[in-house]
């Protein structure tokens, strides 16, 4: 009976002396849990059918019903044929181009402009970046320049570059290159910007300096920023190709969708113009879902933001 008494005591001692252990226990298994639960919910794979009705479905009907609504305005006589023409009308200009052999050879025209235009101002967009997020009076200098250069629609930079450099392939270039720039560095500085500062002192402490550190630290800690200014890059750079290729038309630099679209406004062909917009949107969606949201879902499983379904 001592016994039982003594040891009592001292549980209720021991309790005394640790009144946050039982809560601290409590703690720990609910962590424990909840790791537990999210691995069984990555390893979890949703059927087939679900992801169809989740991802696919959706999107089809948002189309079904925009088409809808477009051949009920035209077929309400609201504007005459020739200003409204229906999606019947728009899809024969399409299949029109398909069938001459020209439609792949405008897509390619545009695509590979911006594809080049891209990757030149990533090469010049993330060393500038770098720059304003490292170093203070680079930023107080160029960074308030870079933010209005972003926010300056690019059709203003066709007629200076047109005066430029005439109308060349340059001049097209050079309006991408001014459209997406300024983005990429931009979402950069953001990224960076965002790095815990106990990254920067772990990697110092560890002796990346100089460009290493660029390498192996900052660089992969703004990762997420820095995708997300790539990703507006594109953007940026698409519409500033469509704005140069608007404006800048001739013979002699070849057809892009910008320059099919001013040819069908000069015919004021209006389902040649119409179906010119769709590709030019359905090529802008296409790269995103092709490249850009499957590297953004990448980064962001590998960093624990995002479980995979």
């Amino acid at each position: 009976m001592a016994s039982t008494d003594t040891d009592a005591a001292s549980a209720t001692e021991a309790d005394v002396r640790s009144p946050g252990s039982a809560g601290k226990s409590s703690d720990l298994a609910g962590l424990e849990a909840g790791l537990d639960a999210l691995e069984s919910r990555t390893a979890e794979r949703a059927p087939f059918g679900r992801i169809v009705l989740a991802k696919v479905v959706p999107p089809l009907v948002a189309v079904a019903i925009v088409l809808t609504l477009w051949q009920l305005a035209a077929a309400s006589d609201v504007k005459p044929d020739y200003v409204l023409p229906g999606p019947l009308d728009v899809w024969r200009s399409v299949e029109a181009m398909w069938l001459d052999g020209t439609l792949l050879g405008y897509i390619w025209t545009s695509i590979s402009r911006g594809a080049l235009g891209f990757v030149v101002s990533v090469a010049i967009g993330t060393p500038l970046g770098l720059l304003v997020a490292r170093v203070k009076p680079v930023r107080a200098a160029i960074g308030p320049i870079l933010s209005g250069l972003q926010s300056l629609p690019s059709v203003a930079w066709v007629p200076a570059a047109i005066i430029w450099f005439g109308l060349t392939d340059t001049t097209i270039y050079a309006v991408v290159l001014l459209g997406a720039v300024p983005s990429i560095a931009n979402g950069l500085v953001a990224g960076v910007d965002q790095i815990p500062p106990l990254y920067l002192r772990a990697g110092r402490t560890l002796g990346a300096t100089g460009l290493h550190a660029v390498r192996h630290v900052l660089l992969p800690a703004a990762l997420p920023g820095y995708l997300a200014g790539l990703k507006q890059g594109w953007a940026f750079s698409w519409r500033s190709l469509m704005a140069a290729e608007l404006i800048a038309s001739s013979p002699d630099l070849g057809t892009g969708l910008g320059q099919l679209m001013e040819n069908f406004r000069t015919y004021s062909d209006m389902s040649g113009v119409l179906a010119t917009i769709l590709l030019i949107l359905i090529v802008g969606i296409g790269i995103d879902l092709l490249f850009f949201s499957p590297l953004e879902r990448r980064v962001l499983r590998s960093r624990g933001l995002l479980v995979r379904s």
